[in-house]
């Protein structure tokens, strides 16, 4: 399973979701947008704000934490 998560600085709720992902032992690739060379990565997925959670590029818009644990336990099964 591949997790890549956009962030920025000053963003509390990025920081809540990769202590969460960290908590869980999931592996994940940051992407801090606050360095422009991830900033067309994420307009490219319709995002104009973080966090912003791909799974094996599935696109999440949000961190509602039981849509989160349902999205990753589909992908583990796959």
């Amino acid at each position: 399973m591949t997790i890549t998560l956009y962030t920025q600085n000053q963003c509390p709720l990025c920081e809540f979701i990769k202590n969460y992902f960290t908590e869980k032992g999931l592996v994940f690739t940051e992407k801090n947008i606050s360095q422009n060379k991830y900033r067309h990565e994420m307009i490219a997925f319709d995002a104009f704000s973080t966090p912003l959670i791909i799974i094996n590029n599935q696109v999440i818009h949000t961190v509602d934490i039981p849509i989160i644990e349902k999205i990753i336990q589909e992908q583990q099964h796959d």
